[in-house]
């Protein structure tokens, strides 16, 4: 990681992994709650806490800064969730016939 400090990339690295991080759990989102519902909204919880404590354990700077994205992701990804429940809920995304749902 020395590379990217040297020739002053790691801001763009950074910046280029919080884009596919954010861009991985936008799938996630959908799969989760299709298959799962909101029922597992723990499951993110364990995540981000894992990711803090991690970014908190680490002393390389970008992956630190790389777990603290991921942590929050995880948090964001709870809210997120209910919200698909929502969009199904409005027949935006289809919902998982081998599921019972609340509405």
């Amino acid at each position: 990681m020395e590379f990217l400090t040297t020739y002053h990339l790691a801001g763009l690295f950074i910046g280029i992994c919080t884009f596919l991080i954010i861009g991985l759990f936008h799938p996630v989102v959908v799969k989760a709650e299709y298959y799962w519902g909101t029922r597992c909204w723990w499951i993110f919880l364990l995540l981000g806490i894992a990711g803090v404590v991690g970014s908190f354990s680490v002393d390389n700077i970008v992956l630190a800064s790389l777990l603290g994205v991921f942590a929050f992701s995880s948090f964001w990804t709870i809210k997120e969730v209910f919200e698909q429940e929502e969009r199904v809920k409005k027949g935006w995304f289809p919902k998982n016939p081998k599921r019972k749902y609340k509405f």
